[in-house]
C-alpha cells in the first residue's frame, strides 16, 4: 500500500536533476508537489509527465518556497527534497519500512545523512558528511525555518534517525561552487548588518584557517583524496569571503557619496 505521503519539490530550470529526483520516489508517495517558479526549459513537462501536480509561484526565497510547497501537501506526511537529490535505494527501504512498522505513530520526523557526489567520487568525511538532514515530517507542526541560504525543517516532537544516505548532486562541477560564494556572502553580510556586528580582522583571518584545519585535520577531509582538499579549500575561502564583505562594506560606509561607485 502507498503511505500517506506527499513529496514536496521546489524547482527552477531543472530539466537535467529532476527526472533522477523523480524516478528515486516513483511509487513511493500518494503525491507529489513540485513548485516551480517559472522555468524556461523542460522542467514542468518532465514533473507533469512523471504524475506530479505542478504549481506556479513566483521565487519567495528558499525558505519561503519550501513552506509554500509544504502548504499545498494534501497527506499526513511529507518527504521534502531538492531537485538536485535523490532518495539511494536503501534510503528508500528504510522509508518505506518506517511507514510499515507503524513508527509514524511514535515519531514527528525522519532524519538521514546527505551524502554529496563531487569530482567523480561520493564525499563522506570533512565538513559536508554527515550532513544530516530532516526532510521526512509530520505534516501537521512542520516548518521550514532558518536564514534564507540555510533553511531546515522543524517539527515539534520526536525524529527517528535513519541509518541510509540521501544522494546530492549540488556541485557537477568546481564553478558550480564558486558562482555561490557570492550568493552566500550577500546574504551573511545581511544578517552580520542585521545583528549590528562589526568586521573583526582576528575573525576574518582565524575563521578561515579554523574551517580548513576542522574539515580537512579533525573531520579527515584528507580521506577523499583531492576532493577532499578541495572542499577543505573551498570552504576556507567561502568564509574568507563572507567576512570581508564586512570590511568592504564598512569601507565604503566611510567614504563620500562619489567615491563609492567604482572608478571609470
Amino acid at each position: 500500500m502507498v503511505p500517506p505521503l506527499s513529496v514536496s519539490i521546489v524547482t527552477c530550470n531543472e530539466e537535467r536533476n529532476l527526472p533522477r529526483c523523480l524516478a528515486s520516489v516513483a511509487g513511493l508517495a500518494a503525491e507529489i508537489i513540485v513548485m516551480d517558479s517559472g522555468s524556461t526549459d523542460a522542467t514542468r513537462h518532465v514533473a507533469a509527465s512523471a504524475g506530479a501536480r505542478v504549481i506556479h509561484q513566483d521565487w519567495l526565497g528558499y525558505r519561503d518556497q519550501k513552506n509554500a510547497a509544504l502548504a499545498h501537501c494534501t497527506h499526513s506526511w511529507v518527504l521534502a527534497l531538492d531537485a538536485d537529490e535523490e532518495l539511494s535505494p536503501r534510503l528508500r527501504a528504510e522509508i518505506e519500512e518506517f511507514f510499515q512498522t507503524g513508527e509514524t505513530e511514535r515519531y514527528h520526523g525522519a532524519s538521514f545523512p546527505r551524502k554529496v557526489w563531487f569530482l567523480g567520487r561520493w564525499i563522506t568525511h570533512g565538513d559536508w558528511y554527515p550532513d544530516r538532514k530532516l526532510r521526512l515530517v509530520r505534516r501537521e507542526g512542520a516548518r521550514w525555518m532558518g536564514s534564507p541560504e540555510h533553511d531546515f525543517l522543524d517539527v515539534p516532537g520526536p525524529v527517528k534517525k535513519l541509518a541510509s544516505d540521501l544522494h546530492h548532486f549540488s556541485f557537477p562541477d568546481t564553478a558550480t561552487y564558486l558562482r555561490k560564494i557570492t550568493v552566500f556572502a550577500d546574504e551573511y553580510l545581511k544578517r552580520e548588518l542585521a545583528a549590528g556586528r562589526r568586521w573583526s580582522l582576528a575573525g576574518n583571518v582565524t575563521r578561515p584557517l579554523w574551517r580548513f584545519f576542522r574539515g580537512y585535520v579533525l573531520r579527515r577531509g584528507f580521506l577523499d583524496g583531492f576532493p577532499g582538499l578541495w572542499i577543505a579549500t573551498g570552504i576556507a575561502f567561502q568564509t574568507f569571503v563572507r567576512h570581508s564583505r564586512t570590511y568592504e562594506h564598512a569601507v565604503k560606509e566611510r567614504l563620500p557619496d562619489e567615491q563609492r561607485a567604482t572608478p571609470q
